[in-house]
């Protein structure tokens, strides 16, 4: 006590200053808190975007206060990004494409001591990335690409334990790493490093954190499906998704693209028949679009033609539109309506643009069918593509079973038949009576440099790869790789790279 009141002078100068010190603290985190705060309403907001349960959210968002919070900038990017990809409307995208910078001008206000600063910018980047490339703007898109790399790997560095950066990081260094070899030289000059097996490791610690689980199980399965190979396993892993999850939407239309790019038509016409529907949620013309091609896969064709003009009256973007007038040509030329078959296979020819690879697809069918004709053999070919395509074998077997390759006239033909056959037992489960048909098809492809040989060839790789016969996997995944200029290049480099880099 004698010593107290002796130093009490003293004592209430540190006191003071100690104070001071502790009311400055204060004040700087709490400030850092409220620049970056996840509100209830907001929680939920990004929830149901992310379901694109788009009336709840934007009530939601109304009644969150106008501030300069950061959580709310990035939300609101979020839904931009969900609501264009959705719409792929040039005009809405003409309209918006400024916030973008304005965003980012209001992120790098706000203070730096939070992860939450690094990693929304990142975000803010990549959700114009994504969409810059859906509407053609590849230069704008790659930068940043870059910049959102180096502020995810900043971040990641400053708050190692901040789970949220390895959703985006993971995904990142996943795409970096399907680079093939050679073109290596260029991401590291752009200082852009990581592996597919990094990748994946950090989106399985992304799906510890609560608000970002279930987008980052979404991109694992995505990555599965469109770079490496979709197994079994994550078609199984992917059902339990949808089971958890019956209220999104999202995951319901990427669940249905996933089967259905694997081949399996009923899988993704189920998904879509238990889908939620309702005014609440965004239109997306698209699935009309996808039902139309599943109904012509399972020769469907009244209800396919249906389908595919719900979507043509309903989409207001210009991808897909050459793609949904050559189905619609196919609904009516393989029942024989050749002449009305004839004006929807004109429209290919003078609508839309040339980004995505089924509009290239289309565009390369007509220019050919216009300037060559068909043959008498080129529908029942079509016919077995489209079942095989759909994962429909009994069909597409049955269309083939009468045929055999001296039957085709065209080189072309003979090399599209092997294909299919080939095609129709690796979806049934016999790689060994697929394996004498794809390398014939490569075979009669090469000459001409024909997109069969090159799907034959990463299929074949598929195939030695679960063999466990590695040098002979890697054969056949350069192969596919040095094939130029077909309408399928991007997705079989994609997934050849991806194979090469994983063995």
């Amino acid at each position: 006590m004698i010593q107290f009141i002796s130093d009490r002078r003293g004592f209430t100068s540190v006191s003071i200053r100690l104070i001071c010190i502790i009311r400055v603290l204060f004040f700087t985190l709490t400030a850092n808190a409220q620049d970056f705060v996840w509100t209830p309403g907001l929680q939920r907001a990004y929830s149901d975007w992310q379901k694109l349960n788009v009336q709840p959210a934007r009530r939601l968002m109304a009644n969150e206060p106008s501030s300069t919070n950061g959580i709310r900038i990035f939300v609101d990017d979020f839904a931009d990004m969900v609501t264009l990809l959705v719409s792929d409307d040039d005009k809405a995208f003409a309209k918006v494409k400024n916030r973008e910078d304005a965003r980012l001008d209001a992120l790098r206000k706000l203070s730096d001591q939070s992860p939450w600063q690094r990693f929304a910018q990142a975000e803010v980047r990549l959700h114009w990335a994504f969409v810059k490339l859906k509407f053609g703007k590849e230069v704008s898109a790659c930068w940043d690409v870059i910049r959102a790399y180096r502020l995810l790997v900043d971040n990641q560095k400053r708050f190692p334990d901040f789970l949220p950066t390895y959703k985006s990081l993971g995904t990142l260094h996943i795409l970096i790493g399907s680079v093939p070899e050679n073109y290596t030289w260029v991401t590291n000059l752009l200082g852009l490093q990581g592996t597919i097996r990094q990748g994946q490791q950090e989106l399985a610690k992304a799906q510890q954190d609560p608000l970002m689980r279930t987008e980052a199980q979404l991109i694992d399965l995505l990555v599965r499906a469109y770079i490496l190979k979709f197994t079994d396993a994550d078609g199984r892993n992917l059902q339990e998704l949808v089971r958890n999850n019956p209220d999104n939407l999202l995951i319901h239309f990427l669940a249905a693209t996933t089967e259905q790019k694997n081949g399996h038509g009923a899988k993704a016409l189920a998904y879509l028949a238990a889908r939620p529907v309702g005014a609440d949620y965004l239109p997306m013309p698209i699935i009309d679009n996808i039902l139309g091609d599943i109904y012509l896969q399972q020769g469907q064709y009244g209800r396919a033609s249906d389908h595919l003009r719900q979507f043509l009256r309903m989409y207001k973007g210009q991808n897909f539109l050459k793609d949904a007038y050559y189905k619609l040509f196919l609904c009516h030329w393989l029942v024989n309506q050749d002449d009305q078959a004839r004006s929807y296979l004109q429209k290919v020819t003078t609508v839309g643009q040339l980004v995505v690879e089924a509009d290239k697809a289309a565009q390369k069918f007509a220019d050919v069918y216009f300037s060559k004709g068909s043959s008498p053999n080129q529908k029942t070919l079509m016919r077995a593509r489209l079942a095989s395509d759909g994962g429909f074998t009994d069909s597409a077997l049955a269309y083939l079973r009468p045929y055999s390759e001296a039957r085709f006239t065209l080189t072309a033909e003979k090399a599209e038949y092997n294909y299919r056959l080939g095609r129709i037992h690796q979806h049934r489960n016999e790689p060994e009576a697929a394996i004498p048909y794809l390398k014939r098809a490569i075979s009669l492809s090469e000459a001409g440099q024909l997109s069969f040989g090159a799907t034959a060839s990463l299929q074949l790789g598929y195939i030695y790869q679960q063999k466990n016969d590695r040098d002979t996997a890697r054969s056949y995944f350069q192969k596919a790789l040095r094939y130029k200029n077909h309408e399928y290049k991007n997705s079989v480099d994609n997934k050849a790279r991806a194979a090469l880099n994983s063995l």
